[in-house]
Formats: structure tokens, C-alpha cells, sequence
């Protein structure tokens, strides 16, 4: 079983960047549709970008298209979020999860708290 653990979320004002990581135990995700998504407070989860990695073809919500950037390592074993030109909207306690945009599982991790803010 695969464990994963996110990191890289802080406070960063508008305008700003962040990368996210999320490293996976044991053989790694690259069997494995993985994505991230997100819940701003008070709000449900929200899908954000997936990555198919033999391809590493990569997918995106339109409101963090050539904002945001998915990629893996070379092993497979760590996924990244480059996130750029933050926005407030974009805050929201991130987290990966195995599947697609469709069928993402539900979190089991702590996630990463990002929170854009002046």
C-alpha cells in the first residue's frame, strides 16, 4: 500500500509561488492516475490537476491553467504542484490522491494548508 505525505503549503501574498510536493512510499504512484485537489474553507472538494505518469500527460482545471504546473520525478516516487501567480481564490488545504479528474479517492492525508493572503 502506498502511503503519501504532502508538503510545501505556507502563506505567500497574491502574486507569489509555491511548490508542492507530495511523496509517496513504499513503490511509489507509477502504476497510478494520481491528482491533487483541493477544499477551500467551508466549501467540498475540489478536483485541480491530475498526471498520468508513463505519459506524464497532464490535466487541469481552467481556473489554474498556466498558473499551475503538475510533474513527477524521475522515479516516480514524488509528485510536484509549481504553483504560480497565487491568487486568494486559491486558498484551500491541498492534497494528492490516487485517480482521475472523475474517480479521485477521498483524502486519507493531512494535506498542506496554502493560503494566499496580503
Amino acid at each position: 500500500e502506498v502511503q503519501l505525505l504532502e508538503s510545501g503549503g505556507g502563506l505567500v501574498k497574491p502574486g507569489g509561488s509555491l511548490r508542492l510536493s507530495c511523496a509517496a512510499s513504499g513503490s511509489g504512484f507509477s502504476d497510478y492516475v494520481m491528482s491533487w485537489i483541493r477544499q477551500a474553507p467551508g466549501k467540498g472538494l475540489e478536483w485541480v490537476s491530475s498526471i498520468y505518469p508513463h505519459s506524464k500527460t497532464t490535466y487541469y482545471i481552467d481556473s489554474v491553467k498556466d498558473r499551475f504546473t503538475l510533474s513527477t520525478d524521475s522515479t516516480k516516487t514524488t509528485l510536484y504542484l509549481q504553483m504560480e501567480n497565487l491568487k486568494p481564490e486559491d486558498t484551500a488545504k491541498y492534497y494528492c490522491v490516487p485517480g482521475g479528474a472523475d474517480d479521485y479517492g477521498s483524502p486519507e492525508t493531512q494535506g498542506t494548508q496554502v493560503t494566499v493572503s496580503s
